[in-house]
């Protein structure tokens, strides 16, 4: 099987992939959803940093938005992987969004830092809805490349998915132009303990929102929600937020503030979780 030539990306954006049943919610899981962010509202970082609540409601009047929910892949990917090899990977699953209905956005790449979980590549994925990524997953299309173009140079892929609200605009909702061409994708992921109160969670979430908001200057879009399934991956919130650069996401990661917050408000209540970024470079200049 090959990938039409005008479908080709470049090499410099290294991708992931793999494949996940998706999970029904247990009650305990909804209600954690429903008061997600403390208010039951999902949260909302339009494009280029206005923050707004699922209400609709922000510092320019009212917006529509459209639902939406964020597909994440993480791979750990075999230590003799060549160059070619990880290209080819690269160009199947990247034009996977060109072969099938459903999936607005694509976003991949290597993983930059070490992690506990020792992942080496990640990719995000956003979709109309839950049913459209079962549908992703179960096609012959994309069984296909998973067999023969990711698992032969793969191993312990992961999935997440959650749901969340954008813009009900061209560019925010399928991350098109020019701000969404280049820059640092930021992946955050938790688990909180089962024992955690529900007033530590949602105050640790609230810090949260609040910094996100206090950076939206520098924040290009971000999406955050209560995972779909997590009985496989052990992750039960995740966020996913673009920066227009690694200067951007640094002045973020490395603020006190944000070290304060995460020492204080979900170190004590967190199980496990995961901080990964990895570089986006251009992949065109057209909004569709």
């Amino acid at each position: 099987m090959s990938v039409p030539a005008s479908a080709q990306v470049p090499h410099t954006i290294r991708p992931v992939g793999s494949c996940f049943r998706l999970h029904q919610l247990s009650a305990q899981n909804l209600d954690q959803c429903r008061r997600w962010w403390g208010t039951g509202k999902k949260m909302i970082l339009s494009t280029r940093g206005v923050l707004e609540s699922s209400n609709g409601a922000h510092s320019g009047g009212l917006m529509k938005k459209r639902k939406i929910v964020e597909h994440i892949i993480l791979l750990r990917a075999k230590p003799n992987i060549s160059d070619a090899e990880e290209k080819d990977m690269l160009d199947y699953l990247y034009t996977s969004q060109y072969q099938m209905r459903g999936i607005l956005a694509v976003s991949l790449g290597r993983i930059e830092d070490p992690n506990s979980e020792n992942f080496t590549h990640a990719v995000f994925m956003r979709f109309q809805q839950k049913e459209d990524i079962a549908k992703f997953q179960s096609s012959a299309y994309y069984s296909k490349v998973l067999d023969e173009h990711v698992k032969p140079v793969s191993y312990g892929s992961v999935s997440v998915d959650f749901e969340s609200e954008v813009e009900d605009d061209i560019i925010p909702l399928f991350r098109r132009g020019e701000d969404f061409n280049y820059g640092v994708e930021f992946m955050l992921l938790i688990s909180f303990f089962k024992t955690a109160s529900r007033e530590a969670t949602e105050d640790a979430l609230a810090s949260l929102q609040k910094l996100i908001s206090q950076c939206s200057s520098f924040i290009v879009q971000a999406t955050c929600g209560c995972c779909l399934d997590h009985p496989d991956n052990g992750y039960n919130h995740a966020a996913v937020i673009r920066f227009p650069s690694f200067d951007d996401f640094k002045l973020f990661r490395e603020s006190m503030e944000y070290k304060d917050m995460w020492a204080s408000k979900f170190h004590p209540i967190v199980e496990k979780s995961l901080h990964l970024h990895f570089t986006v470079d251009p992949v065109g200049n057209q909004l569709m």
